[in-house]
């Protein structure tokens, strides 16, 4: 036992018994010391920690430190700018547009606009007003072998599970959805009662688990997904192959999540961690992809049907695109996440150092669509860290047609990157399922904040609109968005990301830059 300690804690003792008898009421002091001396000598005593058993009591003090590292960094330390991984600016506009409350700053911008990397979008001298553009653009999602074309908001709300968000978060979201006029995408979790009562359009994503359509092995149930794909408010189903903060690992749900409604809903066993499997058991081929895609699609009655991945191997994308000219069967829209996506729980080297950042991501797999002359019957939709008018404008630019936010909506929600996700802790009771937590979300005000936080956001996509002289964002393309490339030099984004013509990658010769990937890539193999 650490000898210090034990000089310190017996002095301790002596000097509290001395002043208990020179003064009656300091025996109350007991009720301190005596707890901190029995644990010192715990302290002393385990052998997990050195600097507890080096240190006793006060070693302690390094843990508390740690907890409350990233709360003081956050309140007090971290700039608007540079805040991780969400910065501040961004929050603290999503929240005030999500509450209607002043969205303008003062004095001028706080970027450092020649930091090698800094984007800008030029403006026109020949300006429109802003009140000749749509306020809510619409985006048709449906090609040739669609029978229920969707006609999508720009802007609609990204995949998060119930069971990941709380049943008073799913509520929310799709009710202030509905108000809005845009679309809920359910993640994977499946179709929830919550979603239902709210009246909101759903976009049913289907994952690994083929939660709400599944059978008692986990596999494919074509029965199960028909009855509910068929559902009105069930607009678009997407298939989930991988997502940006985890892919090639599968979702994760934590046991202290899944109570008893949530595990009958996914049709798993109660308090247990579910976790999703890395790829799909229903096809194991782009081909078969095809066919599955095809048949998700009759058995819906016609409904637009997707995917969503994010881009690892290039070739595997391209192979999908060789697929889709060889069976001649094509999805509607196609999601790209990028690498930097959120998730509640992932492993930090799935989050850091796996899968394609977004802008990449989007510039890629758009010209591939074009190089196959695929492009015009598919829309693609960009997912990743989407908080404002300039992130929509950016993305469309590159070759997306709509976008989705998840982390945007949770901070109209009221989140306050109390970064609890994985814990069940959430205190702001999004991201979690402890009553006691998600009681106090009011549904009511936050679906108005789910409302605002979109429409505001809209509203100022139209305003860059008119600033740069177009009026639909099927307009924009690569020459929108200007970037720093070092202290002397700027590019625009058609020169960093230069196109691909279309119909070039149907036959050879194939761009320089495709060609290796487009040797390796086979329809019949990922």
């Amino acid at each position: 036992m650490n000898k210090n300690f034990i000089f310190i804690g017996l002095a301790s003792l002596v000097i509290v018994l001395l002043l208990a008898w020179l003064w009656g009421p300091a025996i109350h002091l007991l009720w301190i010391v005596v707890p901190l001396i029995v644990l010192g000598v715990r302290d002393s005593l385990q052998t997990e920690h050195t600097l507890l058993k080096n240190f006793p009591v006060i070693g302690r003090g390094r843990w508390y430190m740690e907890t409350l590292r990233p709360f003081m960094r956050q309140y007090f330390v971290e700039s608007d700018t540079h805040a991780e991984p969400i910065r501040r600016q961004y929050r603290t506009l999503v929240h005030n547009r999500s509450q209607n409350v002043q969205d303008t700053i003062p004095f001028g911008s706080k970027v450092n606009m020649y930091a090698i990397g800094y984007e800008w979008i030029p403006h026109s001298i020949a300006a429109l007003d802003a009140s000749e553009i749509d306020p809510q653009i619409r985006v048709k999602v449906g090609g040739p072998d669609c029978h229920k074309p969707y006609h999508s908001s720009i802007l609609n709300i990204s995949g998060m599970s119930y069971g990941a968000i709380s049943p008073n978060a799913v509520r929310a979201l799709n009710q202030g959805a509905r108000l809005g006029g845009f679309a809920h995408n359910t993640g994977e979790g499946s179709i929830t009662p919550y979603h239902l009562e709210g009246g909101g359009d759903l976009i049913w994503q289907i994952g690994t688990g083929y939660f709400g359509c599944r059978t008692e092995d986990g596999r494919f149930d074509p029965g199960k997904f028909r009855e509910k794909s068929l559902l009105d408010r069930v607009k678009m189903i997407e298939i989930k192959l991988s997502q940006g903060a985890k892919p090639g690992h599968g979702g994760l749900l934590p046991a202290s999540k899944n109570n008893a409604e949530v595990a009958e809903i996914r049709g798993v066993t109660a308090h247990t961690t579910v976790h999703s499997p890395s790829m799909h058991s229903t096809f194991n081929s782009p081909l078969q992809l095809m066919q599955f895609i095809k048949q998700l699609r009759e058995l819906s009655e016609g409904k637009p049907i997707g995917f969503k991945l994010c881009i690892g191997k290039r070739s595997e994308f391209l192979a999908l695109c060789k697929a889709m000219n060889k069976t001649g069967i094509k999805p509607d829209f196609i999601t790209v996440d990028g690498g930097e996506g959120g998730t509640g729980a992932a492993p930090l080297e799935y989050c850091d150092s796996i899968g394609m950042p977004l802008i990449e991501a989007l510039a890629f797999a758009t010209d591939c669509l074009t190089g196959f002359n695929l492009k015009k019957d598919i829309k693609v939709i960009a997912s990743g860290k989407v908080f404002n008018a300039a992130h929509v404008v950016k993305n469309l630019s590159l070759g997306a047609d709509i976008c989705h936010s998840a982390r945007g909506m949770m901070f109209a929600l009221g989140c306050v990157q109390a970064l609890q996700c994985n814990k069940n802790t959430c205190p702001t009771g999004i991201a979690t399922q402890d009553p006691n937590l998600y009681r106090a979300l009011d549904v009511a005000n936050k679906k108005e904040r789910i409302k605002n936080f979109h429409n505001e956001t809209l509203k100022n996509v139209v305003e860059i609109l008119s600033a740069i002289g177009i009026r639909h964002t099927a307009e924009l393309n690569r020459v929108n968005v200007y970037r720093r490339v070092s202290e002397t030099e700027i590019k625009r984004f058609d020169e960093i990301y230069p196109y691909v013509k279309e119909g070039e990658l149907l036959t050879p010769p194939y761009p320089t830059r495709y060609e290796p990937e487009m040797v390796q890539a086979r329809a019949e193999r990922f």
